[in-house]
């Protein structure tokens, strides 16, 4: 779980949101931020981000939890993915729980990691579905079930994860055909209830 999240994790968190808003500032913030202007992204976001703009919360997050623009502080990524996780911000509620996985800023706490993974799992964020996926395979603070690894893959696969694909072929090595069959009819059912 460890290996898988780490890279999962450096490649998200660098990644600024590129979410349309309507705040002024926030397109400036965004333009000083993709230029390495940090400090001027940062002084765009925080008033925006105190006053609960959820993708400035974000890049916020993103800036501490990077060290850029300010000195790197992984409580106050905590802080600022939490604001941004708690509106429903998928990117967060997934980084939030890597957060927890890895005992960065908070107390390590898989479980808190489960739940922040399931939000954004259930808003269809792929890395999250296979982070799922890989601690069900692993039977990670969860039972091991290789059938609900395999219906996390496959809907990761279903959100465009290749990642979720390999790992769901792989682990149909494992399964039986009946199994498998199970798995998708999971898989077809979980979609149904959450897809937005």
């Amino acid at each position: 779980m460890k290996q898988f999240s780490a890279c999962l994790f450096g490649v998200l968190l660098t990644t600024i949101t590129l979410i349309p808003t309507a705040n002024a500032g926030f397109d400036e913030g965004l333009v000083a931020a993709q230029n390495g202007d940090y400090e001027t992204a940062l002084k765009e976001w925080k008033p925006l981000a105190d006053q609960g703009n959820v993708s400035a919360q974000h890049n916020l997050a993103l800036m501490y939890y990077n060290g850029r623009g300010v000195l790197q502080n992984y409580k106050q990524a905590v802080k600022w993915y939490r604001l941004a996780a708690d509106q429903r911000n998928a990117y967060a509620q997934y980084n939030l729980g890597l957060l927890y996985s890895e005992g960065l800023g908070v107390l390590q706490d898989y479980k808190l990691a489960v739940k922040w993974y399931r939000l954004a799992a259930y808003q269809g964020y792929s890395q999250a579905l296979s982070n799922l996926g890989n601690m069900y395979e692993n039977g990670q603070v969860v039972l091991q079930d290789y059938k609900k690894a395999h219906m996390f893959y496959n809907i990761s696969s279903y959100h465009g994860s290749e990642y979720g694909a390999e790992k769901r072929d792989q682990l149909a090595t494992r399964l039986n055909v009946q199994q498998i069959s199970e798995a998708q009819d999971m898989a077809r059912e979980w979609l149904a209830k959450h897809s937005q």
